[in-house]
């Protein structure tokens, strides 16, 4: 350790909270994130969801699991039931549900369980997917300050003014999961009936694999998408104990991989929503010098997290060194909270571990951002 200071205070970390799922994935999955478990049993066959995140979505595009109960041939069943946790995680803002960043847990996602609604060539509202659209309806007594679309808190009816949308208008709202929904998403997709089974999964359940692991890593830490995150943790659970409990892996991982680190991390969720997750500076900087040793390779490490001046959450608040990015970190942002936690190389050629945490601020985040980067650009320049 050079330098630290509250290095043993407890901070909500927010997104620094995926740094914590990003370990645990790496200790628990290997190269490609397993997408369904699959038994066949005469002319059925049966599939659990593992919540693997890539399956249909919209960047990753995991195509293997969706191709292979195209091309079964045989009657499809969805065993439900081993998810039985909550759709939202210990400590989220419920208010936040119509927001983009906080879609609902489920066992079988599919397209990142979010819609996306814009406007077309006509200005005429639609949505993707093009299922949802029968709950889609224009309300003359909505009258938002700014142009969007708003889903009722406990079902899938959308909303939008009785107005003309804006030029290029997106928007993406969460839906409301359920396993009807699922169910009739799948039968959208696939042009095959579904039907729902409840049946325990057999120690001979065979699985697919889709996306490439690194893919999904990258994804979940270079814009830090909270559902990629929360889905993740479920996928591990899904590798080690069968059944989806992010409570199971967030203990197994805290007692098998994390029971080194200087202070006891208080970790709730996959993301960081949750203002229940407390971590020490110095216990991330410990766990950032586990992952390092566990991936392995500097280039393939940096390529993964957000670099300054380049891509990801980042990209702006820090220029390149005459073109060459020097820092690839995660950030953590909640109101009154702003974190970063990663990597950076200074002009002499050393390669820090960094913690820098500020929580209960209320002056602006753009402030506290600017001052972290100006102190972390001063080290690089001067050591």
């Amino acid at each position: 350790m050079i330098w630290q200071q509250n290095a043993d205070k407890y901070f909500t970390p927010a997104s620094n909270t995926k740094l914590f799922t990003f370990y645990t994935c790496l200790k628990m999955l290997g190269d490609s994130i397993p997408a369904l478990k699959y038994v066949i049993r005469h002319d059925s066959l049966i599939f659990w969801g593992t919540g693997d995140p890539s399956f249909l979505h919209s960047d990753l595009k995991a195509t293997k699991a969706f191709n292979f109960l195209k091309a079964a041939n045989k009657k499809l069943f969805f065993a439900t039931g081993n998810y039985n946790g909550d759709f939202y995680g210990d400590g989220w803002a419920w208010n936040d549900y119509n927001d983009y960043y906080q879609p609902e847990i489920t066992e079988l996602p599919l397209e990142n369980n979010v819609a996306e609604f814009y406007a077309d060539k006509n200005d005429s509202i639609k949505v993707k997917p093009s299922y949802l659209k029968r709950y889609v309806k224009c309300d003359s007594n909505y009258r938002p300050s700014n142009f969007s679309v708003r889903r009722d808190f406990i079902s899938n009816k959308f909303v939008y003014p009785a107005v003309k949308s804006p030029k290029g208008f997106v928007q993406d709202v969460p839906w409301k999961t359920s396993t009807a929904l699922t169910l009739a998403l799948l039968q959208d997709t696939l042009k095959l009936p579904v039907l729902e089974i409840h049946l325990s999964m057999p120690d001979s359940a065979k699985t697919i694999y889709d996306a490439n692991a690194d893919t999904v890593y990258r994804h979940m830490l270079q814009p830090s998408d909270n559902f990629i995150a929360e889905q993740l943790l479920l996928v591990c659970s899904s590798a080690k104990f069968k059944i989806l409990s992010s409570d199971s892996v967030i203990s197994y991982a805290k007692t098998h991989f994390l029971n080194d680190l200087p202070d006891v991390p208080q970790w709730a969720d996959g993301s960081g929503l949750s203002r229940q997750n407390l971590f020490t500076p110095r216990s991330i900087v410990a766990l950032l010098e586990k992952i390092d040793k566990e991936v392995k390779n500097d280039s393939l490490l940096h390529s993964l997290l957000p670099e300054g001046g380049v891509v990801g959450t980042i990209r702006h608040a820090y220029k390149t060194d005459n073109g060459q990015p020097f820092i690839w970190a995660k950030t953590g942002s909640l109101n009154n909270v702003y974190n970063q936690g990663g990597y950076f190389v200074t002009r002499k050629g050393k390669r820090l571990a960094f913690s820098f945490m500020n929580n209960n601020f209320t002056r602006p985040v753009s402030e506290v951002r600017a001052e972290m980067a100006r102190i972390i650009t001063w080290i690089h320049d001067e050591y």
